[in-house]
């Protein structure tokens, strides 16, 4: 914590954008370091994905009808984009108990006595869950391929994938940064961060095919910003499961996955920067 305070504080001033960067990166830096004297935070984080992978893998598959089969292998690709989703997703939580944890420690107040731009501080914490959430992804893509998962285009489109994922992620990260500055323990804000998640990632085509459910529940599937990153990764993966649905998301889920997540890093980053400056006044 001393190193972040001598760096801001000789500071020197300049354009506000470069010192919103330079402050940014050096909270980032804190909460890494943070991070890795901390390996339970780490290991934890990869457990529950790699357990989602391995039950929903060998209990479900052989079970979903997927394109008119229900080959537990054709499941198996079908469902590790859900589950990627799924993952960058959930780290919501914890970025929001991790923000909350330094509102109820005072740590806020301690930046707020430093030289530094003000969205730095959630900017920093943000930039830093998306390293780690980075980390899980390349475990749970391993894991993946050691129970069968495999992509059929080529590396550009691989990658242009796990971007996407990583960018959704970010983006939902700022939801847990909302969160975080409105409650008042960490308990609360990991509480807070999981009501949400489960209605968003399970009323999607992350797990089932979303022809099989009620009409109106479809829609709502198929206009979730999290079933677009879904859609957008089989697509990028060449995996089964590509949607013949007329939704505009679901036929052209890299850009739905693209403007939902600019959308909501613009919003919520302004929402989040607008409840920390109110409750760090």
């Amino acid at each position: 914590m001393s190193a972040v305070t001598d760096a801001v504080r000789i500071a020197a001033p300049g354009n506000p954008l470069v010192q919103s960067v330079r402050d940014s990166l050096i909270v980032a830096k804190r909460n890494l370091i943070r991070m890795a004297r901390i390996p339970e935070v780490i290991i934890f984080g990869l457990v529950q994905p790699i357990m989602f992978v391995v039950l929903f893998s060998y209990v479900f598959g052989g079970s979903m009808n997927i394109g008119g089969t229900t080959s537990p292998q054709v499941y198996r690709e079908f469902l590790m984009a859900g589950i990627f989703a799924q993952t960058v997703t959930f780290a919501t939580a914890g970025a929001g108990a991790g923000i909350a944890e330094d509102m109820h420690k005072g740590l806020i107040d301690r930046f707020r006595s430093l030289p530094m731009a003000r969205g730095a501080v959630l900017t920093g914490r943000t930039l830093a869950d998306l390293v780690q959430t980075a980390l899980t992804l390349l475990v749970l893509a391993v894991v993946a391929l050691l129970v069968g998962w495999r992509t059929h285009t080529g590396a550009g489109e691989v990658l242009a994938a796990f971007g996407l994922l990583l960018l959704s992620g970010y983006a939902f990260t700022w939801i847990g940064a909302v969160i975080g500055l409105s409650v008042r323990t960490p308990e609360a804000a990991t509480s807070g961060g999981l009501v949400w998640l489960f209605p968003v990632t399970f009323v999607s085509n992350a797990f089932v095919d979303t022809d099989q459910m009620t009409p109106w529940l479809r829609h709502i599937a198929e206009w979730n910003p999290f079933s677009a990153t879904v859609q957008a990764c089989r697509e990028l993966f060449g995996n089964p499961g590509v949607s013949t649905s007329d939704a505009w998301p679901m036929q052209h889920p890299v850009w739905a996955s693209l403007i939902w997540s600019v959308l909501i890093i613009l919003f919520l980053r302004t929402l989040a920067v607008h409840k920390y400056r109110s409750a760090a006044s």
